[in-house]
């Protein structure tokens, strides 16, 4: 049995008319054409506030998951910039030399020494200029009493109580 050539209800007559009428049909109604863009042509008020325009929400991607991207790659930036940062202090590090640590702490050795001299020079400079002299006896006392117990025999502990 062959769908295509096999008549069901109408005769090939009939049906050819039939398709041409919704053809007719369809043809004679005007094409809907549906507007790509809009303009507005009319003139923004000179001065005050412009009425707010309604825009359609038409997001592709929630927000949520917007904001998460966003953040993903706000954070390995971040990290990539912390690891090029790791890698050029070792490869710093890894070049030292004692002539390269020397020229660098030279300067803080300099400033260390100014300081101290500058802060000897300002202790001697604060000294006292006269020297007090005492004359007379000096008599110096000194009283040990010390009391010392011992109590046991093979764990033995001794107190000794010195005023």
């Amino acid at each position: 049995m062959d769908p295509l050539n096999t008549q069901h209800g109408m005769p090939e007559s009939e049906a050819a008319a039939e398709a041409r009428r919704l053809i007719d049909d369809w043809a004679s109604k005007p094409v809907r054409h549906h507007p790509t863009s809009f303009r507005d042509d009319t003139e923004p008020p000179a001065f005050g506030t412009t009425p707010p325009v309604k825009q359609e929400d038409r997001r592709i991607v929630p927000a949520w998951a917007a904001g998460i991207a966003v953040a993903s790659i706000g954070v390995g930036a971040g990290v990539t910039g912390i690891g090029c940062g790791a890698w050029l202090v070792l490869q710093g590090l890894s070049s030292v030399t004692l002539n390269g640590v020397l020229m660098v702490t030279l300067p803080f050795a300099g400033l260390a020494m100014v300081a101290t001299a500058i802060g000897g020079a300002i202790s001697k400079a604060r000294a006292a200029v006269t020297k007090n002299v005492f004359e007379g006896p000096v008599t110096h006392h000194t009283e040990i009493h010390n009391n010392s117990t011992t109590r046991g025999a093979f764990f033995a502990r001794t107190r000794n109580e010195i005023r």
